[in-house]
């Protein structure tokens, strides 16, 4: 049986005469958490939406969340894009911090395309095939399965990027709005890669890790889990001490304990993807002039005719604030282009507990703004007469690409 997390205990000041000692009450707490994870296995609720699979192919599995209890969906569908390598569990970290679950027991349709595991026969695979062939195919079959709305698209690191490509490459797609999420354009602006960029070119793709992948048929579960964890380096030391510190929160050990699963689920590369990522992002940094070079063609992200709303983590090793943010002036053809910074790394900027509170509630706004249904609001309370409706104040909004921070989350964020 699955329990719910308690709520955190309240923090009590410490006892007079003893600064820093703990009151009774997080004691209790903490030997109550502890004693819990020993029982029971853990803190946090890992049960997943229910959903139903509606279309799969070669690495693609669209799946329909279902509405929860009485909830009735209404409006246009959302997308769910997943990068390469990481499990859709990004999406439904736990219940409490899952954006499926928020998007669900809010009505909106909700969808997910993930990929399944990958093996060595798709090592021939590459990003061809999820720009022609897989997110297209999530978005017609999305589509379809909503009654022929258009979709807003939501990608996270990767999965953003591989939106951005489609929608530019294919403009006749029903995509409503993009949202990507800590998806780096400029590479030479991670810090984890520019200091490897001289040795990358000095091998001019004769190199080791040329050569690993091409023999491994792409980058193995292993390998994509210690590099993840390596971008986190600093928490991954401190975690011990920041877990001891914090024994009598049941909400942090239950965050704990789920992003550990996550990092233990993370998929491999298929072979020629991998080459392809390695050699035109991570040493040829295509996308930072806005063009990507696919097959016969060439990809310009100034034929994105969608609104793009973009976020940065402002803690994300793996694609800080100006490696995301370099995607605003390519998007010349959106009708509109937000930046927004929002609390946390690579992924607590997208399920982190601050999410629910900044990210979320951005990009219910960024949703409600470019609806196509009538029903959505078009004026928050005390702001009639102000913004008039949301379209017209997306109108107004988009002619200053400049903008860096045009929601509430972040003007305070800033304010910080």
């Amino acid at each position: 049986m699955e329990l719910v997390p308690r709520p955190k205990a309240p923090k009590l000041p410490a006892l007079p005469g003893v600064p820093g000692l703990p009151g009774p009450d997080q004691v209790v707490a903490a030997a109550s958490n502890v004693a819990h994870k020993m029982l029971y296995g853990g803190l946090a609720d890992l049960r997943p939406m229910p959903r139903t699979l509606i279309d799969d192919g070669t690495l693609r599995e669209v799946y329909h969340y279902r509405p929860a209890g009485t909830v009735k969906e209404t409006g246009d569908p959302m997308l769910l894009v997943t990068p390469l390598a990481a499990p859709a569990i990004c999406y439904d970290l736990r219940r409490g911090c899952s954006l499926v679950e928020h998007f669900v027991t809010g009505g909106r349709p909700t969808y997910l395309l993930e990929y399944g595991e990958v093996s060595f026969r798709d090592r021939n695979l590459g990003i061809e095939h999820w720009v022609d062939e897989v997110v297209p195919t999530a978005i017609k079959v999305v589509s379809e399965h909503a009654g022929g709305r258009p979709v807003h698209v939501i990608g996270w690191s990767l999965g953003g990027i591989f939106a951005l490509l489609t929608a530019a490459d294919s403009p006749d797609l029903p995509i409503a709005s993009l949202t990507v999420v800590g998806s780096p354009i400029d590479v030479s602006l991670v810090p984890l890669v520019a200091p490897l960029r001289p040795l990358l070119n000095w091998f001019n793709g004769r190199g080791p890790i040329t050569k690993g992948y091409q023999l491994l048929g792409g980058a193995p579960k292993p390998i994509v889990k210690w590099a993840f964890q390596l971008s986190s380096f600093q928490k991954l030391v401190t975690k011990p001490l920041a877990i001891a510190s914090h024994l009598d929160d049941a909400e942090f050990l239950a965050q704990i304990e789920a992003v550990d699963r996550f990092t233990e689920n993370m998929i491999a590369y298929p072979g020629r993807t991998f080459g392809q990522l390695y050699h035109r992002f991570a040493k040829g940094n295509q996308l930072a002039i806005g063009t990507f070079e696919l097959d016969d063609r060439t990809i310009d992200l100034a034929n994105v005719r969608q609104p793009v709303l973009a976020f940065g983590g402002s803690v994300d090793g793996i694609a800080p604030v100006p490696a995301v943010r370099a995607v605003v002036p390519l998007l010349t053809g959106s009708p509109e282009v937000r930046f927004e910074v929002v609390p946390g790394g690579h992924l607590g900027m997208l399920t982190g507990r601050a999410a629910r509170r900044t990210t979320w509630v951005a990009m219910d706004e960024w949703i409600s703004q470019w609806s196509t249904d009538a029903s959505e609001p078009t004026e928050q309370p005390g702001q009639a007469g102000k913004s008039g409706s949301a379209r017209s104040a997306s109108t107004r909004i988009g002619t200053n690409r400049s903008r860096r921070h045009s929601s509430a989350a972040s003007r305070a964020l800033k304010a910080k």
